[in-house]
């Protein structure tokens, strides 16, 4: 029979399991025991140096479970690029009270979550401006290719200059607004009063409790309204004719919205032209017949201006112009009591004629002294006079006008008017810093402000009036960062500028149409006499 033989077997007498390593197995890497709060890097390393059976044994002998995290541990290699360290805080070092380090570990962890956070949130405001501007661009692009295909009236058209310049103009100098920005008369010059004509009406307490819920229509004026130029006033003819020809002095004649216009130039962005002409010691200032110089404008210094568009017609900026007007003649009118005039001016009005329904305007001619020999003669205009704690108070009477329906005023004229006039401030910077000049040079104590509304969008001849404010000419030019010596100093700017050429003749103040300068030029006589002639001029009362 086959013989049967029995291994040899040792005997574990502390418990189960082999008492030793045999021979063959000895050089084989195993896995060494470790407890549960060690950390462990690898299971075993094939690739580190010095493991012989020696090491092994000691390290078995030793019976430390920490010789085992430094063995199997995985160390950095310098030929591995692909590895990148996603935290690069420096470690804490440690503290010997618990609470402390604990402390500092927490404080640490939170460190790192908030660069973290600030990490996404970068990346997220870049994908999202990535976003934006290549929608941005997409829509350009877009505009682009619609603009061909709709034809050249689509794309953005270039200003043109308010007159034609002719090859036989002189150009003399271009005056740029950041010079002008820094124009300063040394001092405020007080004015002297002349003579007053005209007359005024009173105005009706009861458009200061107007509002939406109030509202009233505005009424279409059938009085006149006279635009009269400075050469064509017969009281600032008949005080230049006083003026004796052996004066060292510069007598310069000029009505207020043609001083406020070049007061206010540096906030300008369409063009115009001002036509100046010397005759010796005496300069005058006049608005060119034919032009748009009387015609207010709209939104001028908006964002997104108004521009001429054949397809909205109603909302372009010759329509606006003198949709505005009127409705500041209208309006100037229409809050006057008919039946109530103030006695305190004698002389008529110096353009009345029979059978001509005047308006209730009053005239004040002054006279300043601006310093090195130039002396000043205004004519400045008064609207209205009210009642205050028993006193007359004179007006200045102006109106805006919402034309975007999105505005809404009804809705938020009486809760956010400051947000209102804000906005007007903004897109109206031009306009309002002439309106408080012409107080200013009147010297009338209230702005009389209204807000005028469009019944409908698309209607620019039917209008309501939602509200009515009040405000001081000097609070309300330093609400609107108007500086009143600036002002002046600008104006005084050019007289010198005139004075400097030296000679009689005829001048051009012309707005550059596509840049922030004023251009002026010497031009031959006759020259713009001849050009007014093939123009056709606006009426203003129309």
């Amino acid at each position: 029979m086959a013989s049967f033989s029995i291994q040899h077997c040792d005997e574990n007498e502390d418990g189960w399991g082999p008492v030793s390593v045999p021979e063959k197995f000895k050089e084989i890497p195993y896995y060494a025991p470790f407890s549960k709060g060690d950390k462990l890097g690898k299971a075993s390393d094939w690739q580190q140096p010095g493991f012989s059976g020696k090491q092994r044994y000691q390290r078995d002998q030793k019976g430390q479970s920490d010789s085992v995290n430094t063995i199997f541990n995985w160390y950095y290699q310098d030929d591995d690029a692909s590895f990148q360290l996603v935290d690069n805080t420096k470690a804490q070092p440690s503290r010997r009270a618990f609470g402390k380090r604990f402390q500092q570990r927490g404080y640490q962890q939170m460190k790192t979550q908030h660069q973290r956070g600030q990490q996404q949130q970068q990346q997220q405001q870049q994908q999202q401006s990535s976003q934006q501007k290549g929608k941005r661009n997409q829509r350009q692009n877009l505009n682009k290719q619609w603009g061909k295909f709709q034809g050249p009236q689509q794309q953005s058209r270039k200003r043109e200059p308010s007159i034609h310049i002719k090859p036989d103009w002189t150009h003399i100098l271009n005056v740029d607004f950041n010079v002008l920005a820094k124009c300063y008369l040394g001092f405020e010059p007080e004015p002297e009063d002349i003579k007053s004509c005209g007359f005024l009406e009173y105005y009706i307490p009861d458009y200061d409790r107007i509002s939406p819920r109030t509202e009233k229509l505005l009424e279409r004026s059938d009085r006149t309204f006279f635009n009269v130029s400075t050469s064509d006033d017969p009281v600032l003819c008949d005080l230049a004719s006083r003026v004796p020809s052996s004066s060292e002095d510069i007598h310069v004649f000029a009505t207020d919205s043609i001083i406020s216009h070049l007061m206010a130039a540096t906030r300008s962005v369409h063009p115009w032209d001002i036509i100046v002409k010397r005759e010796g010691n005496k300069v005058f200032f006049n608005k060119r017949d034919g032009s748009w110089f009387d015609f207010l404008t709209v939104n001028e210094t908006a964002t997104e201006p108004p521009v001429e568009d054949n397809r909205d017609i109603v909302n372009s900026p010759s329509s606006l112009g003198k949709e505005a007007t009127l409705i500041n003649q209208n309006f100037s009118q229409q809050i006057l009591n008919k039946g109530e005039r103030y006695t305190g001016f004698t002389d008529p009005n110096p353009f009345e004629t029979e059978g001509v329904k005047v308006a209730a305007v009053a005239y004040r001619y002054r006279r300043w002294t601006l310093g090195g020999g130039v002396v000043l003669t205004a004519r400045t205009e008064i609207d209205g006079v009210s009642k205050s704690k028993g006193k007359d108070v004179f007006l200045t009477i102006k109106a805006v006008n919402e034309i975007d329906p999105r505005g809404d005023w009804c809705k938020v004229i009486d809760s956010q008017r400051g947000a209102v006039l804000a906005t007007e401030l903004k897109n109206n910077s031009c306009k309002l810093a002439k309106w408080t000049a012409q107080a200013l040079l009147a010297g009338t104590d209230d702005i009389k402000l209204g807000y005028v509304a469009r019944l409908s969008p698309r209607d620019n001849s039917s209008h309501v009036i939602l509200a009515t404010q009040d405000y001081k000419p000097k609070e309300f030019a330093t609400q609107i960062n108007l500086n009143t010596r600036n002002i002046w100093g600008v104006f005084k700017y050019f007289v010198d500028l005139i004075v400097k050429q030296g000679k009689d003749g005829t001048f051009v103040l012309l707005k550059d149409p596509e840049r922030t300068s004023v251009m002026v030029y010497s031009v031959p006589d006759g020259t713009l006499s001849k050009e007014v002639a093939q123009e056709e001029e606006p009426d203003i009362n129309a």
